[in-house]
């Protein structure tokens, strides 16, 4: 089992954080697009090579992120039409989530096995997450998967602060 940690800093107006092991060493660095459409999130490897990738689709009635890793297409997240509270569909990569993603304490399930859990860590400066990797070959999914939905939280915050 690995043990990977997001903390995003609180007043980056580029949004570039890093992603640390247990060590505090630097695995991987989120960097999302400031000012520009669509707004996209690159996340790279040690080398700096990009691993993942999401983006915001653009012109649609209700949000909808695509992310990709290593250069194909593994997940969806669109928001369902609803009256009162806010709902999200994931589509791909046979996976699952249960426990309250929106809190950032669920785990991840493939084909019915737990392969990765993720807790947010309270009392921290900034969104602060722990992923915990149970297969290693989903480790590049996960993390994205991990960006990705506190990118919809963050922007279903924009949109109701706006309002």
């Amino acid at each position: 089992m690995k043990q990977l940690y997001i903390k995003q800093k609180v007043f980056s107006l580029s949004s570039k954080f890093t992603i640390k092991d247990q060590q505090e060493k630097d695995v991987y660095y989120v960097e999302g697009s400031f000012m520009q459409i669509p707004k996209t999130f690159s996340i790279m490897n040690k080398t700096r090579d990009e691993v993942a990738l999401i983006t915001k689709k653009v012109f649609s009635f209700l949000p909808k992120f695509f992310i990709e890793v290593n250069g194909r297409e593994v997940l969806t997240i669109k928001k369902e039409f609803s009256f009162f509270k806010a709902r999200y569909t994931i589509d791909g990569a046979d996976m699952e989530i249960h426990g309250n993603w929106w809190d950032m304490e669920f785990q991840v399930l493939q084909h019915g096995e737990v392969i990765g859990k993720v807790n947010k860590e309270w009392f921290t400066w900034g969104d602060s997450y722990k992923v915990q990797i149970l297969d290693e070959e989903m480790e590049e999914i996960i993390i994205a998967f991990v960006v990705a939905i506190d990118c919809v939280k963050a922007d279903a915050a924009a949109s109701s602060a706006a309002t």
